[in-house]
């Protein structure tokens, strides 16, 4: 009896729950070409000259900013090739959007520029909103608030830029004011969506809450503190000879080949045009707000190098200071809090447009985020879901700007690119 009940057990269980069959099996054999046949080489050492290298760097160096692997040929010092090695970071996130409804996909959204995460909310919810007909209907509040974290955010995704950038070059001191300050807007913004990076705030149709008492007076406390520390940062890096020598005509990108390789944001206006989504497309209030594009202009190189790309960032940041600077007297004067605002007011309960093909984009902080989404008019399911992530087109131009620089300068040149590989391998 016992013997038959063991036997039926491992029948049983082999058919059903296969998986655990193999637990006491081996499920991998190493073996030493597994890596070259899952992610090979374009050069081998036969295609090699005898004074030629080739080098990986990353995926795991901190220089490639993320999960990045570069194939570098190299003649000494000189770089004479560069290939970026893609898909070691796979979140599968157009697939994922495919199998979900349309409100569940705001927290894989959040995953793909996990540094603007509010940013990449805001564009993805206009582009459900624009095939539900709720664009332009929702309250005044609703849209400044949208604005107001989104700016927040585009600083913080700035600070982490120029700090990290600071840090490849060889300073350390300015990584660590604008971590500090990047700090006190996460911790904002952790109060208000209780989330540090991830924030699944805006929603289709509204927001997840109103600004909690008190939001507003935090952060007028701390704009002066992050106005000084940018001013600092400029005097100790911008400003800084070593700097200037390891940034200006280094990487140059002329503006021509960033339009044809589809560059936007602070690459494309570093190249010196004056390209802003906020001001061409005029989305949600920013129509309504006073701010400047700032571009490169080669003030201490030629117009589009390495220097250029970061000092646009710093001064969006300034740009974004005076955004939330107005979206504040606004949130506290015409349009403040009151007891009868809803913020899930226009939030539908089920999101099920009709068959269309709808593509809306937004300007995050490091270029263009665009939504290509069809819709069956059956389903509150996407039937395609499509990324057009703006770190894909900046590493393809890598490239371009590194062939016959040294190599110490490709590292300078990644870091002015500011990649976030969550979008790129997507």
């Amino acid at each position: 009896m016992i013997f038959v009940l063991k036997r039926w057990k491992r029948v049983f269980f082999k058919q059903f729950f296969p998986h655990f069959c193999l637990m006491n099996s081996t499920q991998y054999q190493f073996h030493p070409e597994n890596f070259n046949l899952s992610d090979p080489n374009r050069y081998t050492e036969e295609d090699l000259k005898s004074e030629e290298m080739l080098i990986s760097l990353g995926p795991q160096h901190p220089s490639t900013h993320g999960v990045l692997r570069l194939e570098v040929i190299s003649d000494g010092e000189w770089v004479k090739d560069v290939i970026p090695h893609l898909g070691y970071l796979h979140r599968c996130f157009e697939k994922h959007a495919e199998a979900l409804p349309f409100n569940q996909i705001i927290p894989y959204v959040d995953r793909l520029d996990y540094m603007a995460s509010m940013n990449s909310e805001h564009a993805y919810v206009m582009a459900v909103e624009k095939m539900m007909d709720l664009t332009g209907k929702m309250p005044k509040r609703v849209e400044y608030i949208r604005v107001l974290v989104a700016e927040l955010n585009r600083i913080a995704s700035h600070f982490v830029a120029i700090g990290t950038y600071g840090l490849d070059i060889g300073a350390y001191t300015p990584f660590l004011w604008l971590m500090r300050d990047r700090e006190h807007i996460q911790r904002l913004l952790e109060w208000l969506s209780g989330a540090r990076m991830l924030y699944n705030y805006v929603w289709v149709g509204g927001l997840f809450y109103d600004l909690p008492i008190g939001f507003e007076e935090k952060i007028k406390e701390f704009i002066p503190v992050v106005k000084n520390t940018i001013s600092e940062v400029i005097k100790l890096v911008e400003e800084n000879t070593i700097f200037i020598k390891r940034t200006a005509n280094v990487g140059v990108l002329p503006l021509d080949i960033a339009i044809n390789y589809g560059c936007t944001g602070p690459v494309l206006r570093g190249s010196g045009l004056r390209y802003d989504l906020r001001k061409v497309d005029a989305y949600s209030i920013y129509p309504e707000l006073d701010f400047d594009v700032p571009i490169g202009a080669g003030e201490m190189g030629q117009t589009g190098d390495c220097w250029d790309r970061n000092h646009v960032r710093i001064q969006e940041c300034l740009e974004s200071i005076k955004i939330v600077e107005q979206c504040l007297d606004q949130l506290m004067g015409e349009h403040k809090r009151t007891k009868d605002f809803n913020p899930q007011e226009f939030v539908p309960k089920k999101i099920r447009p009709s068959a269309m093909d709808v593509y809306v984009r937004a300007e995050n902080p490091k270029g263009e985020l665009g939504f290509f989404i069809r819709s069956d008019g059956k389903s509150d399911i996407p039937q395609r879901v499509k990324v057009r992530a703006c770190s894909f087109h900046h590493l393809s131009v890598i490239p371009l700007l590194a062939k016959g620089a040294y190599l110490a300068d490709l590292v300078a040149i990644i870091g002015s690119m500011d990649l976030v590989m969550g979008e790129v391998d997507r």
